[in-house]
């Protein structure tokens, strides 16, 4: 099967993977053909890319990194605890964050678990998940990739499950932001602006309190807006005055904030969201860090159409382990004509090929 852009979809196309809700329920079937009407739902449901059917590529069933019960739950507990910390703000909401770390630190070392067993590289378009609040996806898909990250730089067990924490705590001040200003999709005012920008503080207020948790989960909701050259907020420190986890949930915060569809833009590719990092390489990003999620994360997922720097068009079939952006190659046209025998291409092993650009499903078809 092969990945598609959602809004490039024509009708008469074959779903080559499951849609489910939030709760796990099967929102279209895997071999369902699309209607115009089908694909007009899917967009409007924020769904940037999703899966069909092609005989050139059946073969190619791309896996989930994370097991779908284990998202579905993790994701559900992160809303529910949310929910539950917002409603009992007046009360004590140090209590509720308190009883919401133990499960928490379970959903931590269940996805530690899962990226230890499964060696394939970190990718979240295998399974297409439709979701109403951004927040709850979000914070579960940056502790993810901060795991990844933490993992491939060999942060030992204790601190990664505090950095795994911080991750899905990271937004929690955003529960304190009004609903209208982080869901407008216009551009926002100054006022409005300045109303997010505060989620950082209200984050590390509401956690700093609770003895159960780590100071240093409190610093990740504080200091994820930092960046290197001072420009970022709350405070606008710099360099080495910013944790280095940190900088570690920065890059996975931004990351996913560029690869989701959000009400006033669409989602990149990944290639695109780790070209974004890149150029802030050194300057607002820890270059190492960069380089480890880099090495982590399937930057060309199996199943996207690109095309090579010498012409040829083909699909990824397979990742090298640590390489995320020199995959393997199916060659299925050369010279603008579809080939008889497609061929394999391990780009690890032909360093002059360069992946020029993805295709969706109208220039391929």
């Amino acid at each position: 099967m092969r990945l598609s852009i959602t809004e490039s979809l024509i009708p008469g196309a074959k779903l080559g993977k499951s849609i489910y809700n939030e709760r796990g329920n099967i929102l279209l079937v895997e071999g369902l053909t699309l209607t115009q009407n089908m694909i007009n739902r899917l967009v409007s449901l924020n769904i940037p890319f999703v899966y069909i059917q092609d005989s050139r590529t059946d073969d190619i069933i791309p896996a989930p990194t994370i097991a779908v019960g284990l998202r579905r739950d993790a994701i559900q507990t992160i809303e529910s605890s949310f929910l539950d910390l917002k409603k009992n703000m007046k009360l004590d909401g140090s209590f509720t964050i308190e009883k919401a770390n133990i499960k928490f630190t379970q959903i931590v070392r269940n996805i530690m678990e899962e990226l230890n067993r499964n060696k394939e590289l970190l990718t979240l378009l295998a399974d297409v998940y439709t979701y109403d609040d951004y927040i709850f996806t979000h914070s579960f898909n940056v502790t993810l990739y901060t795991l990844a990250i933490g993992m491939e730089l060999n942060i030992n067990k204790k601190n990664l499950e505090a950095l795994g924490l911080g991750a899905i705590l990271h937004d929690v001040g955003k529960i304190l932001v009004p609903v209208d200003a982080l869901r407008k999709t216009g551009k926002l005012t100054e006022e409005e602006f300045e109303q997010i920008k505060k989620h950082a503080e209200y984050g590390f207020q509401l956690i700093k309190n609770v003895h159960t948790v780590s100071l240093l989960v409190a610093n990740c909701a504080y200091q994820h807006h930092e960046r290197l050259d001072g420009s970022g907020y709350p405070c606008g420190i710099k360099g080495d005055e910013i944790h280095y986890f940190g900088k570690i949930i920065a890059v996975a915060d931004v990351f996913d904030a560029v690869t989701s569809n959000r009400v006033y833009r669409k989602a990149m590719m990944p290639h695109e969201g780790l070209e974004i990092l890149y150029a802030g390489a050194g300057k607002k990003f820890d270059k190492t860090i960069i380089e480890a999620f880099r090495r982590a994360v399937a930057i060309y997922p199996n199943g996207l159409f690109i095309e090579l720097n010498d012409g040829r068009k083909g699909v990824v079939t397979a990742q090298n382990e640590g390489i995320g952006d020199r995959p393997m190659i199916r060659i299925l046209e050369e010279d603008g004509e579809q080939i008889v025998e497609p061929y394999e291409v391990n780009l690890k092993k032909n360093l002059h090929l360069l992946i020029r650009k993805c295709l969706n499903i109208q220039e391929t078809a």
